[in-house]
């Protein structure tokens, strides 16, 4: 089941970062080529919302003591997909400031500068999920490194439990002679009782 999420994370991964990419190529396009870049980031940002109704309902799949980690990350890729959809916005209107200065005569220094800042902000915003994706990494090696490690305490603490329940069982033994060893030595001084007789 979380094989199915994981799985679905990475086509989320691999679908936002085509759809950042094509963002960023929005503004500089113009006329019909302009029209099928829209067209076509639209449809990934269908894509993107199916694939996050897809992880919430494995989501839902999964036992609730380890549902917290994926809800957890379940809500940090809507709010990717929500700063996705406004840079989209703003790069749609970009496009028409575009135009506008182009229109009235403007040098567009302003688009240009805004540009450059968010394109500045998307590779940070990369940076930042790759830096999250290897902490996450790190946090389930770490989980499955404890889990082995409590695996082993148990299985050490039946193995120190029976080792200390052995002697007590031998003390036991030792103490009360079995019935056939009794019914042995009873016969043997009899025997030897009437062997004195005589």
């Amino acid at each position: 089941m979380s094989s199915d999420f994981e799985s679905y994370e990475q086509d989320f991964a691999v679908l936002t970062a085509e759809i950042t990419g094509r963002i960023g190529k929005v503004p500089k396009l113009v006329g019909d080529d302009k029209k099928q870049m829209v067209a076509n980031i639209e449809k990934q940002l269908e894509e993107a919302r199916e694939l996050l109704e897809q992880m919430e309902l494995e989501v839902r799949e999964i036992p609730p003591q380890s549902r917290g980690m994926y809800s957890s990350r379940m809500r940090s890729y809507k709010q990717e997909m929500g700063k996705l959809e406004a840079d989209f916005k703003r790069s749609r209107i970009a496009y028409s400031d575009e135009v506008r200065n182009e229109l009235l005569g403007d040098d567009g220094n302003s688009s240009e500068n805004q540009r450059a800042h968010l394109l500045d902000n998307t590779e940070r915003l990369e940076r930042s999920s790759r830096r999250l994706e290897a902490g996450y990494q790190i946090a389930v090696e770490t989980e499955q490194i404890g889990q082995e490690m409590l695996e082993n305490l148990s299985h050490d603490r039946e193995k120190i439990q029976r080792a200390r329940e052995r002697p007590l069982l031998q003390a036991v033994t030792l103490k009360s002679p079995s019935p056939l060893l009794e019914a042995s030595f009873l016969s043997l001084t009899s025997q030897v009782s009437q062997f004195s007789v005589l």
